[in-house]
């Protein structure tokens, strides 16, 4: 029986393609917060900054997890 690891990542990439898309678009929309227009929200896309790198990491992790476990 495979590990509960194993089919996540290999059966389910979408989840981990779709985190990294929605760590994309959190990071899309704090930059545009840095926009002189918004400048109430600067803060806001400082979050978003880190909240996108964070999960564009987790998707890239999850990537590489899947492909070395193809690999195997």
């Amino acid at each position: 029986m495979a590990h509960p690891i194993r089919i996540l990542l290999q059966e389910y990439g979408w989840i981990h393609g779709g985190i990294g898309l929605t760590g994309n678009l959190a990071f899309f929309v704090g930059s545009i917060l840095f926009l002189p227009h918004f400048e109430e929200y600067k803060t806001t896309g400082v979050w978003l900054f880190i909240a996108g790198s964070f999960l564009m990491l987790l998707g890239a992790i999850g990537d590489l997890a899947a492909k070395q476990l193809d690999r195997d």
